[in-house]
């Protein structure tokens, strides 16, 4: 499964990276392709192409706050949970995105 997304927290510096690594961690622990962009105080990094959207599964936004360039997503199955729940439970996130493809299928 390819999973692109989002991470974003109120401070922009710890939880947004932990989020990303644990997230990434996780899906590719499965077999999944991941690539979570993150959004905090040194700007975008990891940024997502337009390529990788389009062939993109599911869409994770794991924020805490509004984030730039959502609207790339539409037309997408977008998951939305805060950094906490991807940083305390990335395996069961991920676990879930997997139902929720499934089922669209």
């Amino acid at each position: 499964m390819k999973i692109v997304g989002v991470s974003a927290c109120t401070v922009g510096i710890a939880h947004t990276y932990l989020a990303q690594q644990k997230i990434e961690d996780a899906a590719k622990k499965i077999g999944d392709e991941v690539k979570i962009e993150t959004q905090g105080t040194i700007g975008t990094e990891n940024a997502l192409k337009k390529e990788e959207i389009k062939e993109a599964d599911i869409v994770l936004l794991a924020v805490d706050v509004k984030i730039s360039g959502e609207e790339r997503f539409k037309g997408k199955k977008i998951v939305k949970v805060s950094t906490e729940t991807a940083i305390k439970s990335p395996n069961k996130l991920v676990a879930k995105l997997h139902e929720i493809v499934e089922k669209k299928n």
